[in-house]
């Protein structure tokens, strides 16, 4: 079993920057790496950003030039920086591997932007 642990939400205001960081209580090894989810309206997650297990990124187009995700093998944690944050990006963020697996969905990290 794997806990994910998500922090560093907050309240900011438009244009502002965060650091979400996930920590893993064991190294997780996942060809496909590890992503960044926002929970949607609906209680949906959308994938945002996704770290493959060789290193290569990929983006949604909404977050595509803002954000940027990264990771530590050594701390077997992945961050995610926002930068330049607007008002939709409001919402709770998990991270997981990709595909994710529902067993491992954390408590995640509350993210508001205010206009």
């Amino acid at each position: 079993q794997v806990i994910l642990v998500e922090s560093g939400g907050g309240l900011v205001q438009a244009g502002g920057s965060l650091n979400l960081s996930c920590v893993a209580s064991k190294k997780i090894y996942s060809i496909n790496g590890m992503g960044w989810y926002r929970r949607t309206p609906g209680n949906q997650r959308e994938l945002v950003a996704r770290i493959q297990y060789g290193g290569l990124t990929s983006y949604s187009d909404s977050v595509k030039g803002r954000f940027t995700i990264s990771r530590d093998s050594t701390k077997n944690t992945v961050y995610l920086q926002m930068n330049n944050l607007k008002p939709e990006d409001t919402g709770v963020y998990d991270c997981n591997q990709y595909p994710p697996i529902s067993a491992y969905w954390g408590q995640g990290t509350q993210v508001t932007v205010s206009s």
